[in-house]
């Protein structure tokens, strides 16, 4: 499947109840199979339409439509195509002029089939997302409340369309969630606001990567890939190519808090743990017998294919826990790490963690030098006590050109749990003194726990710069993960060849006396300041 296919793949469900002052709920869906017209959602939606006085248990596995309102109206919207901006048909007909190209669709009537509980999804949410950490998520496309459990988040909606979906194939390609990895590229497709404005808005498309994973077989994906309310059940498809596109898991969240931070990340579950959880709640009343059954069609076709990535080896980056703080550091050396000085929070030693595939080395740091809370430069430089297992020790980049993609690699998101998180963007702008860089901007996701993190350029693994903070207007107690500062690695590299040299850890100590100019760059940092 093709990037341009995969909004034939995406819909659009409305949920209502005939008679009822309850008002519609609406989000989108993915068409896995066109020809029977199955259609995948979330579970959420339905919730508001249980007639049983007992909601389900953590541990129930699926609820029968007996479980919902006889009243339940269920219309599924999809696209059919792009009306033309030049005032003629598809046929060469002449039609009414529009001010703009648009898409087509068309609405249908759905039954619901079943609603089955992601198990996998469930355990895997629960381990990474503690209640300790504030974690929160929209219950709804209203977002009149916020939930702090799963406990419908991992409940999904098997529909069947009265009428097939015209597609230009019957099934969706699919990709099982055990052989992705971070960093891989990734197409979301969702309908921003659920039902409104469907000419505009339907099957919208936003570029992202894979930015960590969690639970069995990767049930729990997050990606930085941007999405709005509303794309609830739209579709996260890896990309391996124009022409090679497989769907790997539905929209769980379009937005996530962390202790009142929004962290800039996409809640996904994986479609490999929905089709085994519904495979597993099933006997011969199997509500996908139309997918599965159907050699000669191949049913759905699934690919085990891990993702190949280029050849580029991104710096390693570490977990740097001071105890009541903690965030992230860049090894620079066989037994040197940097990291911000805000993270190691005046103690002289720290602990740090190595995440190796599925390995873990824990190490413990000295500080040799951290930056006096004046200096413009939150830099801290760690000596460790023992040499971390394949460490990738960076180039330093020596060019900074704005709108050049780049990564980000850090201990936020689930870093903590998982491993560093990825999250990809642009090098935005660079704040030059004397031609030469004492600022970078970028446009990545950046949360708590990524400070001291690695900007990485993303097509030679050079890295840029070290993380300092994303941006909080503290007027209004917001913050915003897109827009956030680094500390060019020019400014420390000349530092870190003389403390090779000569052992000096004083050499750093230039850092603490900058000019008034570099200052006034970083003054947003300050404390008065309104950032």
């Amino acid at each position: 499947m093709e990037v341009t296919e995969v909004e034939k793949c995406c819909c659009v469900v409305k949920v209502s109840e005939a008679y009822s002052p309850k008002k519609p709920v609406s989000c989108s869906g993915v068409i896995i199979h066109a020809h029977s017209g199955t259609v995948l959602c979330p579970g959420l939606p339905f919730s508001r339409f249980i007639t049983d006085t007992e909601p389900p248990s953590a541990d129930h596995r699926f609820l029968s439509p007996r479980s919902f309102s006889e009243k339940l109206k269920i219309r599924v919207s999809f696209s059919t195509g792009r009306d033309l901006d030049s005032g003629q048909s598809a046929r060469g007909e002449a039609s009414s002029p529009s001010r703009s190209r648009t898409t087509r669709h068309r609405e249908v009537s759905a039954e619901l089939l079943m609603l089955v509980n992601c198990l996998e999804f469930r355990q895997a949410f629960q381990a990474v997302f503690e209640e300790a950490d504030q974690w929160r998520f929209p219950a709804d496309e209203e977002g009149e409340e916020l939930i702090r459990d799963a406990q419908f988040l991992s409940w999904f909606a098997v529909l069947k369309m009265a009428d097939s979906c015209p597609s230009s194939g019957t099934s969706i390609p699919w990709q099982s969630s055990q052989s992705l990895q971070k960093g891989c590229p990734v197409v979301a497709c969702g309908s921003p606001f659920g039902s409104l404005c469907l000419d505009l808005f339907i099957s919208t498309l936003s570029r992202g990567i894979i930015s960590n994973l969690a639970g069995e077989d990767n049930a729990v994906i997050l990606t930085d890939a941007r999405c709005l309310p509303g794309t609830e059940g739209g579709g996260l498809f890896a990309v391996k190519g124009a022409d090679c596109v497989r769907l790997i898991g539905l929209i769980v969240s379009p937005f996530g808090w962390k202790a009142n931070e929004w962290i800039g990340l996409t809640l996904v579950c994986s479609i490999h743990s929905i089709f085994r959880s519904i495979i597993g709640c099933m006997g011969s009343q199997d509500p996908l017998r139309d997918v599965w059954l159907h050699p000669e069609e191949a049913g759905l076709h699934m690919s085990a294919t891990a993702h190949e990535t280029k050849a580029v080896r991104y710096p390693t980056v570490c977990l740097v826990d001071s105890g009541q703080f903690w965030g992230s550091g860049v090894a620079v050396a066989s037994r040197l790490v940097v990291t911000c000085r805000h993270v190691v929070n005046g103690k002289s030693k720290v602990n740090l963690k190595f995440h190796h595939r599925d390995r873990v080395r824990d190490i413990v740091g000295d500080v040799l030098f951290s930056t006096k809370a004046s200096s413009p430069y939150d830099m801290a430089l760690l000596q460790l006590r023992g040499s971390p297992t394949e460490a990738v020790v960076p180039r330093m980049a020596q060019r900074f050109n704005p709108g050049d993609s780049v990564v980000v690699v850090g201990y936020g998101g689930l870093g903590r749990s998982c491993g560093p998180s990825m999250t990809c963007g642009v090098l935005s702008k660079t704040i030059r003194l004397s031609d030469s860089p004492v600022m970078l901007q970028t446009t990545c996701a950046v949360q708590a726990g990524t400070s001291g993190g690695a900007v990485v350029r993303r097509s030679s693994g050079e890295l840029l710069g070290i993380v300092s903070s994303n941006t909080k207007d503290f007027a209004t107690n917001v913050t915003y993960p897109h827009l956030n500062f680094s500390i060019p690695v020019t400014v420390f590299q000349g530092l870190l060849q003389r403390f090779h040299q000569t052992k000096d850890v004083n050499v750093f100590k230039v850092l603490d006396t900058t000019e008034e100019e570099v200052r006034r760059v970083w003054r947003l940092q300050a404390g008065q300041s309104k950032l």
